[in-house]
């Protein structure tokens, strides 16, 4: 094992250089993710002739994917068709549409969550169904997503690793580089990714516990 060789400045700043890139499609992944799911569950909550059907459709067909399938998918198959994606935006896009289904169930299941004796009293005071939903339904709705919306953008930060498939130069990619310049980089090198893999998320754990406590 060795920690001097492993550790070295151009090997910490080529880590770091993939730490960047895995923060950088994480954040833009759970943004887009989050709005296109809460749009989507919304969807599914709200029972729309004919774009509901369609969403639960979308919805289970893409949960019950792979997300590597998915990510070959976007890099590989699309250009055949014309639409090729460089990668970073190949692996933006393949986790924001198998994230977006994951978060457009937990959104569903938080507003129908809500008390039904809650939105029949909102709709017999003449609030329309819109009405309800964004002032009664979503505010009390989206508090109790807190805790799975923070898990799940913890499982796409730590997803942004399969993402290696397909050459993308993040964390682990990197990391796989470092540890073919010699074997003894191997466990200097595995234990400082999962030490980095551990601090962002339990950060993040952090956020969520604390955010919890103010919405809630």
């Amino acid at each position: 094992m060795d920690f001097t060789g492993a550790y070295s400045i151009d090997n910490l700043k080529f880590l770091l250089d993939g730490l960047y890139i895995t923060l950088i499609v994480a954040f833009v992944s759970i943004i887009l993710s989050f709005v296109i799911g809460c749009i989507m569950g919304v969807i599914r909550y709200s029972e729309v002739p004919v774009l509901s059907p369609v969403m639960f459709v979308l919805v289970e067909l893409i949960r019950n994917l792979p997300l590597l399938l998915i990510i070959f998918f976007i890099r590989f198959a699309l250009p055949e068709v014309g639409i090729k994606l460089g990668l970073i935006t190949a692996a933006i896009a393949a986790l924001t549409i198998f994230e977006a289904a994951m978060i457009a169930e937990i959104v569903r299941g938080g507003l129908t969550s809500i008390d039904k004796g809650q939105i029949e009293a909102a709709r017999s005071s003449g609030l329309s169904n819109f009405q309800t939903l964004w002032h009664i339904v979503l505010p009390q709705g989206l508090r109790r997503m807190v805790p799975p919306l923070v898990s799940q953008f913890i499982s796409l930060l730590k997803d942004t690793s399969l993402a290696v498939v397909i050459s993308l130069p993040e964390l682990m990619h990197n990391a796989g580089i470092v540890i073919g310049h010699g074997y003894s980089y191997a466990i200097p090198t595995l234990l400082l990714v999962a030490l980095i893999y551990f601090v962002v998320n339990f950060l993040l754990s952090i956020l969520s516990r604390r955010l919890e406590n103010k919405v809630v």
